[in-house]
């Protein structure tokens, strides 16, 4: 049996482009990537925290350093500029592979500058 768990996500980042006429995907600046662990062209799910929208797209690389988060073609009408969002990504994996693993969690600013990174998301409280 698989189980789909939480690979990795970016939190709370702030969207700075909307781009309607674009091919499509999002474009996320390159070392944000390789800091969660997404690769280009994986599919991600992106939640929209600003106005509710939840919707699937993947990812393209945006120039390293930019902090670029684009959201393009048909997915530009689910996200403005300004929106903060958590982009995620996920993977099939054995139960074996289930019990060690660990997902890459980067938590972000308004200015998407890295604030921290952690492995695990606390138990919440009543």
């Amino acid at each position: 049996m698989h189980l789909t768990l939480l690979k990795c996500k970016l939190h709370r980042a702030c969207v700075t482009h909307s781009e309607l006429d674009y091919e499509g995907s999002c474009a996320i600046d390159d070392e944000l990537l390789a800091l969660a662990g997404i690769r280009e062209y994986e599919q991600i799910q992106i939640y929209n925290v600003t106005n509710g929208e939840r919707f699937t797209t993947y990812a393209i690389r945006a120039e390293a350093g930019s902090r670029v988060i684009s959201v393009n073609g048909a997915a530009a009408h689910k996200a403005a500029p300004g929106d903060r969002v958590i982009v995620c990504a996920f993977a099939a994996m054995t139960e074996a592979e289930a019990d060690a693993h660990k997902p890459a969690l980067v938590y972000l600013d308004e200015r998407n500058q890295v604030l921290r990174t952690g492995d695990a998301i606390p138990a919440q409280a009543a």
